[in-house]
């Protein structure tokens, strides 16, 4: 049986309510769940004396950062990381690393190129992660996440934070990608409310807006937006539910896991046209030119009168099986 250690890092250090969290999250479960079809032993790893000590065949780091050294140079056993997206690298007048970062970049990179093989979200990633480390087409292997199960129709959501009856709702962080500013004069040109959730999104009035990073943030008019920050899967469920349109207005993204999650709601779905999202979402969303507010703000208006009859391609079960095959072809 093949003994392979996922390290848990992500699901307890500050990235476990972000995306790289989630991930771990809903995958770990299912790579036991299939494990034995596969001859293989999943075992929990969160330290390195674990890693010695388990005569490990294989190593999967679920997570990757470009900037700090977390994907150790030499290693014993077989590796496996994932790399949701390199989306700094695509902006790098707005994403500086100083001297350490860049420092950290290359030893990252040389990491990389001694992994056995690395799993990204979207054919988008792939390129790009090609493209931006150097990394051989060879190594890179494409498996799609999904939407939890727990996403899906509500007959009667209860309207806990007695939200308008009619809003655009919008989840995540408010890093520079995701177009914050761009959403919130689109909303209000389309004349309706914004819901915004996620952690940052109360925290905007706290962050060092003069930071490269943040300067998009500034002198933002919130009047027509309501913060509810972060809020629990089932209580993000109802959200889903509530809303009258889901927006996505991203420069660039590695996945796209929200407005999936919006559609497996009965949501429609407004989008940008860049990134991965018109991979992962195919013809299921109204897209727009994330640079033209008039543009999001029809998408928004006219997302608002299609009707949904969302089928997803995507399972968990399915990114845990393919995953499990990974593996399988680094020990055959």
């Amino acid at each position: 049986m093949i003994k392979v250690g996922f390290i848990t890092k992500s699901l307890t250090d500050g990235n476990a309510q972000r995306g790289v969290g989630f991930y771990a999250k809903r995958l770990l479960p299912k790579l036991k769940e299939f494990a034995k079809d596969f001859d293989i032993e999943i075992l929990e790893i969160d330290n390195s004396l674990k890693i010695e000590n388990c005569k490990l065949k294989i190593i999967h780091y679920p997570y990757f950062d470009l900037f700090f050294h977390t994907l150790p140079i030499y290693r014993k056993t077989k590796t496996v990381v994932t790399v949701h997206d390199v989306i700094p690298l695509e902006f790098p007048n707005i994403y500086k690393p100083g001297i350490k970062g860049r420092l950290n970049l290359y030893l990252q990179g040389l990491a990389l190129q001694t992994t056995d093989a690395i799993i990204t979200d979207s054919y988008y990633s792939l390129k790009n992660i090609h493209k931006y480390l150097g990394v051989s087409h060879s190594k890179l292997k494409l498996i799609y996440l999904a939407a939890s199960e727990k996403y899906k129709k509500i007959s009667k959501p209860k309207n806990k934070f007695n939200l308008p009856k009619d809003f655009v709702l919008y989840v995540g962080d408010v890093n520079y990608n995701k177009n914050i500013p761009g959403l919130i004069k689109a909303a209000s040109l389309a004349q309706l409310p914004l819901v915004m959730v996620g952690k940052q999104a109360t925290e905007i009035e706290t962050m060092d807006l003069n930071h490269p990073e943040l300067r998009h943030l500034k002198d933002l008019d919130f009047k027509n937006v309501i913060r509810l920050g972060f809020v629990s899967d089932e209580d993000l469920v109802t959200i889903y539910n509530l809303a009258m349109v889901y927006c996505q207005p991203s420069y660039s993204e590695g996945f796209g896991l929200n407005p999936l999650e919006a559609l497996a709601c009965g949501t429609p779905v407004a989008s940008s046209n860049c990134g991965s999202l018109p991979e992962i979402l195919g013809d299921d969303a109204i897209y727009f030119d994330p640079k033209d507010i008039s543009q999001i703000a029809n998408a928004i208006l006219k997302a608002k009168n299609s009707k949904i009859d969302f089928k997803s391609n995507f399972t968990w079960d399915k990114t845990a099986k393919e995953t499990l095959v990974v593996y399988k072809s680094l020990c055959p």
